[in-house]
């Protein structure tokens, strides 16, 4: 069974930060290592420890004995869904990718992995350290009529969410992804992933995605197969492409000018889905890129700098 995390995009002073806890955690055996279990299988026991910050991904793979027909993780209260992989000698390991989210309470949690085979069922279970990352705090001051709704309008998000809400809970078996994530488009990255937002003084939710800075109409590309699961023009994010990934997986891409895709079609990696725009509440041309990995609002450049096998997928 082999443990690895990926980190989360170099910014600033957070590289130095991040290499100085990557070599700590290194020494202390949480970090990227090979694990074994220490508990016979079948039994309840600590199998090993992992670590990651708020908004990030970890890769987990487990090997249990003998082929197995199901293997699903529990953490935090989310569904974690692992997937076959072909492993050392003919075995088959699976594999799964967790999300930390942006807002999972810091401290040490159990990812609980339990697997279905003709062989009886395994449990594997993981001490999860979730680490609290330093989002900043931005003030904004718009006009009153885009903050304090009218009645008409908070119906119409309400029921906007609703939608949301119904697609980001579905899960769909079959993971439409083989390789290694891209970047949407190339622009001027803000840092806003889990900025806490106040807005006229009134604290709101924080920015559960990465916004991009790019000039109108510049191509937005598909970060990896999937289908267009959703197309919408919401009041806040104004027009929309959901990417269902599968496996409990979703890429979100807001504010766009021109939508070229439909409904329930098939996205390649890389495809062109829509143009950069203003749409919805923003104040300039540019992309909001969000991803929800089984209910975790994580930071989209977190699949961007994932490791598979050992190896970093590249940008594009």
């Amino acid at each position: 069974m082999i443990v690895a995390q990926a980190d989360r995009p170099s910014r600033g002073g957070r590289r130095r930060e991040l290499l100085a806890l990557m070599a700590v955690v290194l020494l202390a055996s949480v970090f990227p290592v090979d694990l074994f279990p220490s508990a016979p299988q079948g039994s309840r026991g600590i199998d090993g420890q992992l670590s990651g910050r708020q908004g990030q991904v970890l890769v987990v793979r487990v090997a249990p004995q003998g082929p197995s027909a199901e293997v699903v993780g529990k953490f935090l209260g989310r569904t974690i869904p692992f997937f076959g992989e072909p492993g050392l000698g003919g075995a088959t390991g699976y594999t799964a990718l967790v999300g930390i989210d942006m807002q999972d309470v810091p401290g040490t949690h159990e990812l609980l992995v339990e697997t279905k085979g003709p062989g009886g069922p395994q449990r594997f279970s993981y001490h999860v350290l979730v680490l609290k990352e330093k989002f900043p705090v931005q003030h904004l001051t718009l006009p009153k009529d885009m903050v304090d709704l009218d009645e008409a309008t908070l119906a119409r998000v309400k029921a906007e969410q609703e939608q949301v809400r119904v697609v980001l809970g579905t899960v769909t078996p079959d993971r439409r992804w083989t390789t290694g994530f891209i970047e949407p488009v190339q622009g001027t990255i803000s840092g806003a992933f889990g900025r806490m937002r106040r807005i006229n003084g009134q604290p709101r939710s924080p920015h559960n995605g990465e916004d991009i800075a790019a000039e109108a109409g510049t191509a937005v590309l598909a970060t990896n197969d999937g289908i267009a699961r959703l197309i919408v023009d919401h009041y806040f994010s104004g027009k929309g492409v959901f990417l269902d990934h599968g496996l409990g997986l979703y890429s979100m891409y807001f504010h766009l000018s021109e939508i070229l895709v439909h409904d329930g079609e098939p996205v390649a990696r890389g495809q062109v889905i829509g143009k950069v725009g203003a749409s919805g509440r923003a104040t300039g041309p540019h992309l909001h890129w969000g991803v929800r990995l089984n209910g975790a609002r994580v930071d989209p450049y977190a699949l961007v700098h994932l490791s598979f096998n050992g190896v970093k997928t590249a940008g594009r």
